[in-house]
């Protein structure tokens, strides 16, 4: 009997333990040198949910070229009547929700096999018909200008099937004072042929054609550094190694400098061209009206980051002595804190855990992400030839696709959690809004998957009972917030400044720009302080960063992060009622400008209150980690 109740308590208590607090037997695989076509199909997304083969692929896009061959015929007369004009607008929507397809078949293919050229042709193809087809539409701002917004409030009181287009045609006539005639929107259009040549060219230099340096690091081994390698290094547990790792990337990047600084001022201006030819007070501008952001947004987040650098300098005061240094460097900003964590956590346990992390927000939203996880949405773990890192993309009449290279990490836990918020937002926009309004702006885009990092680190810290763990999780966190809060709003400033030089008539150069980065990046990292000593190396850094290819597009990672962990306290705080208006958050999709979508679900990003209280969070989270510190030194731990 007694050895009966022993035996009770002893599997309750095993039952009530999270199922990853058990070490790891079941071993993760490892395709990484494995062809694609090796690869078991339970771990690979099934592409096939969007064509069954690459005939009917061949079938739909030549459907899609016939549409677009029928462009114009369709558009005459689209705004004489109501009846036409919803006719014309849901041809266009068709062909739209085809191309989706086509371009979700053909890319996202691809970037699991970067080498297959009949790939490549498929995706070069579906790319030359949507140049064809932005280059037939170039009357339609013009149309709608023409129209009036009094004329299309009539005709969506006769036609109510008119009402998905509503917020469209609303944002186009908020910008009737930027569009040009049709004849020169269609000039305009043409030079798609060509404005996207010096970040093609951008690309091609930094991952192709740029040799490799080789460095030979503490270890005795000789790596060539790839981008990739060289990211992989930068965590290096030796301060030596990481400090030639970076001495020896920069170094040879920098014998590049003048020819991706002439790339770099070649998408500038014809940034500033498009600004100047659309009558935009400048680059910034014409970025921020076209969803309808207040500029004081941009300001308020450099002002606000500015203004609160204690947090980072604390964070890095905090690495230097967890990592034993007498000096920090910026060479050591990506070693990890923590130097004693080798957790694995199993794809099984990766979903045992987002289920129990996630529950905050309820049933349905659970349901969704066990059927994107459980039905082949996910492209699992890296294979030969599959592109690193990972993404989430939408095609909206079939669903989600989420690519992971997943190895295990709680670093590839959290990548997880943060695609599934990407995909679980596009689900429910999809699900939720017509075509017209289903796809939310790139402004809204990061607050669903950061949203989800919180949750999980929120869960991680309150299930666990291992300090260090939690520690390591803390650390992990924070290194998110640092590149996503304070580099990117970094990003945001030196783009900023950038823009406004070439706008004053000036022409960018490499002295120039390593100037202004490195002054900035010295200032954000407490270089004259000595908090973080900033080596002249890092002045070239600027010229690696893809996304300045994207114009004014890091700022809203910052924004979206910021955004997310006052809505995450909102919905742990206050239980039903915030879920219910984060839920609604996700289901509205672009259905208005996002700075309203945000005020709906209780942000406010015209005023500082969400960016101060993201700032006041990471405050604290240094406090815990601080703490945390003290007591597992305490503890003879550290």
């Amino acid at each position: 009997m007694k050895r009966n109740l022993f035996l009770t308590v002893i599997l309750v208590l095993f039952l009530i333990l999270p199922a990853w607090a058990d070490k790891t037997t079941e071993e993760i695989p490892d395709y990484s040198h494995i062809e694609r076509s090796k690869v078991p199909e339970q771990y690979k997304w099934k592409i096939n949910d969007i064509y069954a083969t690459d005939q009917d692929w061949e079938k739909d896009l030549v459907k899609i070229k016939k549409l677009i061959s029928m462009i114009e015929e369709k558009s005459k007369g689209w705004t004489d009547s109501p009846e036409k004009m919803l006719g014309f607008l849901n041809f266009m929507s068709e062909g739209q929700i085809i191309s989706e397809k086509l371009g979700g078949y053909a890319t996202n293919q691809l970037n699991m096999e970067v080498s297959n050229q009949n790939l490549r042709d498929m995706t070069s193809r579906f790319r030359t018909a949507m140049i064809d087809m932005g280059s037939k539409v170039g009357f339609f701002r013009a149309d709608i200008l023409a129209l009036g917004k009094d004329k299309f409030n009539e005709y969506v009181k006769a036609e109510p099937g008119l009402e998905p287009y509503r917020h469209m045609v609303d944002a186009i006539l908020k910008m009737g004072d930027h569009s040009l005639s049709p004849d020169k929107e269609q000039i305009l259009s043409l030079t798609g042929l060509f404005s996207g040549v010096s970040a093609d060219a951008f690309g091609m230099l930094t991952t192709v054609e740029i040799p490799q340096p080789s460095v030979t690091l503490s270890d005795g081994k000789t790596y060539e550094l790839s981008y990739q390698t060289f990211q992989e290094l930068r965590s290096s547990k030796n301060p030596e190694d990481r400090e030639k790792n970076m001495l020896t990337f920069w170094g040879n990047m920098k014998k590049f400098e003048k020819t991706l600084s002439l790339l770099y001022n070649s998408n500038v201006k014809n940034y500033f061209f498009f600004s100047k030819v659309r009558g935009y007070d400048g680059c910034l501008d014409m970025k921020l009206s076209q969803d309808d952001i207040d500029p004081k947004v941009y300001h308020n987040l450099i002002k606000s980051v500015r203004n609160n650098l204690k947090p980072l300098h604390d964070y890095i005061t905090l690495k230097k002595e967890l990592l034993g240094l007498e000096t920090f460097k910026y060479a050591d900003i990506y070693a990890s804190s923590v130097k004693k964590i080798d957790k694995k956590f199993t794809w099984e346990e990766a979903k045992k855990i987002l289920n129990d992390a996630l529950k905050p927000l309820g049933d349905n939203y659970l349901n969704i992400m066990n059927t994107a996880l459980d039905n082949r949405w996910v492209d699992i773990y890296p294979n030969k030839d599959k592109a690193t890192g990972a993404y989430s993309s939408g095609v909206y009449s079939v669903h989600p696709f989420i690519k992971m290279n997943y190895t295990g990490t709680y670093s590839n836990v959290s990548t997880l959690a943060h695609e599934l918020g990407h995909a679980i937002h596009t689900y429910l926009a999809n699900k939720t809004q017509p075509y017209p309004t289903a796809d939310y702006p790139i402004f809204l885009a990061e607050i669903a998957s950061t949203f989800n990092e919180n949750l999980l680190m929120d869960y991680m810290l309150k299930n666990s009972d291992d300090d260090l763990f939690k520690l390591f999780v803390l650390d992990e966190y924070m290194a998110r917030v640092r590149s996503t809060i304070y580099r990117q709003t970094k990003f945001a400033e030196f783009e900023l400044k950038v823009h406004e030089y070439v706008e004053q008539g000036n022409t960018l150069t490499p002295d120039f720009m390593n100037k202004l980065y490195l002054d900035l990046t010295r200032e954000y990292y407490g270089h004259d302080q000595g908090i973080c000593i900033v080596d002249d190396y890092i002045q070239n850094e600027w010229s690696t960063i893809p996304h300045f290819y994207r114009d004014f597009y890091v700022y809203q990672y910052s924004t979206g992060i910021i955004s997310s962990m006052a809505l995450t306290k909102g919905v742990l705080d206050n239980g039903a009622p915030a879920q219910e208006r984060y839920l609604n958050f996700l289901k509205s999709g672009g259905s208005k400008y996002p700075l309203d979508t945000l005020k709906d679900a209780g942000i406010d990003l015209t005023t500082t209150e969400a960016m101060d209280y993201g700032l006041k969070r990471t405050a604290e989270i240094v406090e815990q980690m601080k703490e945390l510190v003290a007591k597992l030194k305490k503890e003879g731990k550290l």
